[in-house]
């Protein structure tokens, strides 16, 4: 009798460190935002490991960034190091390809067989999206194998124009936490980032030509608290960006296929920037950064163009 509890517990054993060795995970295709089209298909299921390849077409930079942040994407979920290669040929590997004929540039087509992953854009942006529906799919645990069944995705985004607004003359977002939320952006295929740089609250933007615009204009004295109250917290507020850190923000988008819509406010809504240049407000001033939420209507004259 002992024998045989000791061969049950010994079996027993032996199944879980089979199931850790094979952590296998179902990926899951009801993703946000929702392909247009999304037909399972009987050509059996592909299991992405350590031995996967992500090819990609030679001499075109975007889609080696393409398949370099698929690779960062796919190490992230799983913790593994995957290759990176030029060329389009080769079973058992994830295939970024050109050539999806469309009147929608942002369009892709995701196919999942036995045999491997392909994704096919009408352009490289295309592509981007179609690997962010790749990775969405997939569950991150780490050490572990994604196996995706067969499908067959066909998708484009509706709107042309996918735009998110950051205000960071109100609340200062440091150049990592910029990027972090254009990187949440990129997850939701979104392609605008409308980066409010200027108001009362705040000046952003380093000019050159205009010092006084950050070294006054991008400090107030403190914050209100909580929605106009007449209550403030005394606490110094501010921050701005450098002309380089911002040329970093640009590309770091555009990397991403964002394009970024910069807004200065002109000619209201400038308290901070007729703090640091008060000879250019209608009123003659005095002027501070303002310490409460909303807009004011004090108007800038500006006798010539600002220049960066």
């Amino acid at each position: 009798m002992k024998a045989l509890f000791k061969l049950a517990g010994l079996l027993a054993m032996a199944g879980i460190w089979s199931s850790c060795g094979n952590n296998k995970e179902i990926a899951n295709y009801q993703v946000i935002p929702l392909p247009q089209e999304v037909t399972m298909t009987s050509d059996g299921e592909f299991a992405i490991n350590n031995g996967t390849q992500i090819l990609y077409p030679e001499n075109n930079e975007k889609m080696q960034r393409n398949a370099q942040f698929l690779a960062g994407y796919l190490k992230e979920a799983t913790g593994t190091d995957y290759v990176v290669e030029a060329g389009v040929e080769g079973k058992g590997n994830i295939l970024l390809c050109l050539g999806l004929e469309g009147e929608r540039p942002e369009a892709y087509r995701l196919g999942v067989t036995s045999e491997g992953i392909t994704i096919t854009g009408a352009s490289e942006a295309g592509v981007f999206y179609g690997i962010q529906t790749l990775r969405k799919s997939i569950t991150p645990v780490k050490n572990s194998t994604p196996v995706l069944a067969s499908v067959d995705i066909k998708d484009y985004p509706r709107f042309s124009y996918r735009g998110v607004h950051l205000d960071v003359s109100r609340h200062f977002f440091a150049i990592d936490e910029v990027k972090s939320f254009i990187d949440m952006m990129a997850l939701h295929n979104m392609n605008r980032l409308h980066w409010h740089l200027s108001d009362d609250q705040g000046w952003r933007l380093e000019i050159k030509k205009y010092p006084l615009l950050t070294e006054i204009g991008s400090k107030r004295k403190e914050t209100v608290i909580g929605r106009n109250s007449g209550e403030y917290d005394g606490k110094p507020y501010g921050g701005f960006y450098t002309q380089e850190q911002a040329r970093e923000i640009v590309a770091y988008a555009a990397e991403r296929y964002i394009t970024v819509i910069p807004e200065i406010d002109l000619p209201g809504h400038m308290q901070a920037a007729l703090a640091a240049y008060p000879n250019l407000g209608c009123t003659g001033g005095p002027y501070e950064v303002w310490t409460q939420w909303g807009g004011y209507r004090i108007m800038y004259f500006v006798p010539e163009p600002i220049v960066c």
